[in-house]
Parts: structure tokens; sequence; C-alpha cells
């Protein structure tokens, strides 16, 4: 989407937005709780039959129809910022609520302001004070958040790679940096060609500071997760000398042909196939990445499949770590006031989600229907009628699509865990918590995470692709050093300077 359409579609928004919120305090329209609940939230993969075995389940779990707009991962921005600009907008969407187009949107009244109305739901009432905070606007709650692992970043690595050269998981970015180069020329596959490297990165869809392998590399050298203070005051990441030195050390693997050629270009849907393939033997991204390609791997060489090993957060060369956390949780679950209009209706609308969030319905989301694709052994789920037609489509919309209706669902709390079928896949499984408990002690947490400043607001459309943009153009060699922090000024000129100024006052005011 360019510039232009993004402006436009932003004053769209706010035309929009005042025309809702107009609409919305009539109060001499009869109001009648639906029993239809429209709802909007990401996709990845086939999109369910809305008369699916599934959804039909889900339905009748919270006694009301379902209407859901699925929309893939990839073009899930996009289509937020014209869903917003609509008027058309679902009663339950799945938003980034530090979003400019929502915030706008939100702070004019289109969404409700759920701040101290969650206690009384059990199963929506927030579980971790840190997620909560994180998950808030400038002091307020305008959604419910959708739980993740508060620290789940690390290092998949082609453990048979490792094996054949001779080396040891890595601990500290030097390890990481003769990893990388070994597997770039010392023939890892041997196939006598030299045809592999280190690294497979992706073109990244997020802004800047969304745990990006970047991100996550830039903290390990020390500079801020997003923000971080710097002589009393906070700044953001970029404008630390941690954050060159990072880069510069990036470049380094750029030039070197350490990393996949097409880094920039590269699909994040396509980013496990050069694993698999024997191109690449390294990503950075979250921890259940591994588990991901172990399953691949099962696919492809069944008996021969255990291959995959994860290592956590490094050290830098003078012994320090800096962990990369995570926010706690994914987006959050918003209500309109576009047609959920009284405290009435909301109380019912929290009810029907509190249901999809409870055990039963932890469970419908996140393992499916009991004695049709999974039964029950002790605490684990464990697939059954795997090869029935009827029941594949059951598995694609419990794992593609459904999961990302429950706000515990992704990460199995109520649910029950998949049983791991192999010696490999459990180990894996325990490696997760070992490392994330680990690097907890020394995760670097963005204290401006639950502020949004107002010029972020009126000027991000413009101001969040400039350092991002940059940092890919500095890593490729189409600019220098100079031009990279020529760039980071571009940011304050265009209204950086007020956005940090807001963030500081903001953070001041809501307690950090």
């Amino acid at each position: 989407m360019t510039i232009g359409s993004r402006r436009r579609i932003a004053a769209v928004l706010a035309l929009s937005t005042a025309l809702l919120v107009s609409a919305c305090s009539g109060g001499d329209e009869e109001q009648a709780a639906s029993n239809e609940l429209t709802m909007m939230t990401t996709l990845f993969g086939t999109a369910p039959d809305p008369n699916g075995e599934v959804q039909q389940a889900v339905e009748k779990l919270i006694g009301k129809k379902l209407k859901i707009t699925w929309v893939p991962n990839a073009e899930y921005g996009d289509k937020t910022n014209v869903t917003l600009a609509s008027d058309n907008i679902p009663d339950v969407m799945v938003v980034n609520e530090k979003g400019p187009g929502f915030v706008k949107a939100a702070e004019a009244g289109a969404f409700w302001d759920l701040t101290g109305k969650l206690d009384k739901y059990p199963n929506l009432k927030p579980a971790d004070e840190q997620t909560a905070k994180n998950s808030m606007t400038n002091g307020k709650t305008y959604g419910i958040y959708r739980v993740r692992p508060l620290l789940r970043s690390g290092i998949v690595i082609r453990k048979d790679w490792l094996a054949k050269l001779g080396l040891k998981e890595p601990q500290t970015t030097e390890d990481l940096y003769a990893v990388a180069k070994a597997f770039t020329e010392r023939d890892p596959d041997g196939n006598g060609k030299k045809d592999t490297y280190g690294l497979i990165v992706p073109k990244w869809p997020g802004n800047y500071a969304s745990a990006s392998p970047y991100d996550v590399v830039e903290t390990w050298f020390g500079a801020p997760n997003g923000w971080g203070e710097r002589d009393g005051k906070l700044v953001p990441g970029f404008d630390t000398p941690e954050f060159l030195e990072a880069n510069r050390w990036m470049r380094k693997w750029v030039t070197e042909g350490l990393i996949n050629p097409d880094f920039a270009t590269l699909d994040t849907a396509n980013w496990n196939d050069p694993f698999v393939q024997g191109k690449g033997g390294m990503i950075i991204d979250v921890n259940v990445r591994a588990t991901q390609l172990l399953d691949l791997f099962k696919e492809k060489t069944p008996k021969d499949f255990d291959k995959v090993t994860l290592v956590g957060n490094l050290k830098r060369p003078d012994g320090q770590k800096f962990s990369y956390p995570f926010t706690g949780y994914n987006m959050v679950m918003a209500i309109s006031k576009q047609h959920i209009r009284t405290e009435e209706q909301l109380d019912q609308t929290l009810q029907t989600l509190d249901k999809l969030a409870s055990k039963e319905g932890s469970i419908l989301l996140t393992n499916g229907i009991e004695g049709r694709n999974f039964e029950v052994d002790g605490e684990f789920a464990v697939p059954i009628n795997q090869d029935d037609a009827k029941v594949k489509a059951i598995q694609n919309d419990v794992d593609k699509a459904f999961i990302q209706l429950g706000t515990r669902a992704s990460v199995g709390l109520g649910a029950y865990r998949l049983k791991p079928n192999d010696e490999a896949s459990r180990k894996m499984r325990d490696r997760f918590d070992v490392l994330m408990n680990e690097d907890l002690k020394t995760a670097v947490f963005n204290p401006a995470l639950g502020v949004v400043a107002p010029t972020a607001v009126s000027k991000g459309q413009t101001l969040d692709t400039i350092i991002p943009d940059a940092r890919i153009k500095y890593l490729s060699g189409a600019i220098t050093e100079d031009q990279l922090k020529a760039q980071i000024k571009r940011w304050y000129d265009s209204g950086g300077t007020q956005i940090a100024q807001e963030v500081n006052d903001l953070v001041a005011k809501n307690g950090g």
C-alpha cells in the first residue's frame, strides 16, 4: 500500500469514525441483542466452511450464530485499515491496539473502553499484570489480550549440520557468527558444492520493534527493545550506538554471504523451506518454529528426522546477556459500538467471549472435537482419524483458523497439550520452558509498550516505515551508515521529536 493510499484511508477513517460515534450516541433507536455475532480475525490457511463441524460446535457452545471474516495474515494490516474506515465494523475484531487507525477510532468512541470491566468474567480477567499493562493504550484497555508466552525468542539450528562439522551450540554472538560461517563455507550438506548459507531471514512484514530477527539481534547487542532509557529519558532503540553496532555486524553477514541472498523479498510463508531443503541452517524466531520444522522433517524422512535443535538468546562479546521478550500477547479482541451499543449488549458479548475462553471453549478452539479428530490421553490430546477427509477439514479449521478466536487458546490454557508422538518432539517441548525461564532473567522489556503518542497516530503511517526501510537498505549495501543515520534524523525531523516527547510524558503520566 502506498503512503498516498494510506493517507486516504486515514482521512476516510476519521470521517467514518465521527459518523459512527454520532450514530452510536442516538438513544432513541430500539436496541435488541442480536442472536448473531460478527467477528474478524487472522487466517493461516484455508478458510473454514461456515457450515462446517467446528463452526457448528462453536455456535452450539456460545448459543449464537457466527459470521466470521477470515483474513490471510499477510493481508491483515491493510484489511484492518479498510474495515475501520468502513461503515461495517464487526462486533468483535482482532486488532493491533497500538495501530494508528485503531487508536484513532477507539479514542473517538468507536470501540468499548473495557478498563475495569473484565474482572467479573473469570476467563477474560487478566491473568498477568505485566501483560495487561503491555496491552493497554495510554492507560486504557480497549481489548481482551490473546495470551502468548512472555518470552519465546530463540534460534533454531540444523543439529545434523552442527554434528557433521563438529560444532557446538552457540552461546554468544561470536559463536553464532562462527557457526554461520561454517554452515556457509564448509559444505555441511556434503554435496561438494558451496550452495548453503548460515541464517535464513524473510522479508519482515512488521515495523521496527516487531520481533523481527533484526530486533532480536539488536537487543542482544544491548539496544533497547523499542524504547529505553538513556541519560534519564526514553529514546527509540534505533537512536543508540548498540543499534548501529548490531547492524554493522549483520551487514557483515550479508556481505560475506552468510544470509540468504533474497532476505529482502523472501515471503514469511516460505520461511521454513530453505531450512528443510538444506539451503540454510539457522532461523531466529519464536521457539515453536523448532517443532514445526521437526514435523516437516518427519514428513520428509520419517526414519531420520531428528535434525533440529533450539538455543536461547545469546551473550554479546563482553559476556553480558540481554534477552528479547515478547509482549505476552498477540493483538487484542476489541468490541465495536456499531451494533453493540448498550451496557447490556456489551455484557452479553463479554459473556460469549468468556464461554469461548472457558475450558470447554479452549479445548474446542485448540484441540477440536473430541472423538472426531482427537482423543484424550491423560493431560494430552492424541490425533485420531487423520486419514479421513472430513477430519482433516476439522483439523485445518482448528489449527489454521479457529484457534485465533481464543484469548487463551493458542497457548493451550485450559486445553489439552498435543501429545508428542516421538522422543525428539517431547524433548523439544521441554526445552521451551527451560530456555524461557532462563532468558526471562535477562529480558529487556519495553517501558513504553503501553502508550501511544498522539503524533504516532497522526503521522505513524508515514513514520513507521522510515527505519525498517532504511535498515534493509543499509544491510543490503544500498546506503551507507551515514545515510542510515540521516534517515534516523529524518524520522525525528518528520515528527519523531514530538513522538519522543509525548512518549516520555505519557510514560511518566501512566506510571511507566
